[in-house]
């Protein structure tokens, strides 16, 4: 149940794409509701806080699944071959978004020098700070991968939904734990 198997995706499985999906609609949402802050209004401070905790979050989570997805069997992908190759070539896009994503989020918030505060429980330091017009290129580096991040997640659900309705084959319900159709 907690593991994959040729069938089936396992509940490890299930949570970690099912999190990561909320996640980066999430901070896709309050990313872009934060663009909208002035100096005073009180959640200027407060919105990047969450949103810099959250995104670390999701770093560690992504990280765990690249690893869960090396170790572990998954099902086979189900489609013509031009689906199967759309969908693993959109599934590395996905992954490399994310890390795009995550990693240029990292240099626009370490770019002064200051670590990241997770939820005040730990913090991750800066590493790299020093690299002329840092922020600026990480900022526009973060806000066009998490566009198209967002744009491919939503083509990739509307690919899951195609499969379902049109195909009618078991890719959607398989991230749901079951291995058959009803």
């Amino acid at each position: 149940m907690l593991q994959n198997s040729q069938q089936r995706y396992g509940l490890v499985s299930i949570i970690i794409h099912w999190l990561s999906a909320v996640i980066v609609f999430c901070l896709f949402a309050l990313g872009w509701w934060m663009l909208t802050l002035t100096y005073y209004d009180q959640w200027y401070r407060l919105g990047p806080w969450w949103h810099k905790s959250f995104g670390i979050c999701l770093l560690i989570i992504t990280i765990l699944r690249v690893l869960w997805v090396i170790t572990s069997t998954k099902p086979a992908l189900q489609g013509t071959k031009l689906e199967v190759v759309g969908a693993k070539i959109g599934h590395g896009l996905l992954y490399l978004l994310l890390f795009s994503v995550m990693i240029s989020g990292y240099l626009i918030s370490t770019a002064d020098g200051s670590s990241i505060s997770v939820f005040d429980l730990f913090s991750v330091p800066a590493t790299l700070s020093d690299i002329p017009g840092q922020e600026d290129i990480a900022g526009e580096v973060h806000w066009y991968s998490a566009l198209a991040l967002v744009i491919l997640a939503g083509g990739h659900a509307l690919a899951a939904l195609k499969h379902h309705f049109i195909n009618r084959d078991t890719t959607l319900i398989r991230m749901f734990g079951k291995s058959k159709r009803k």
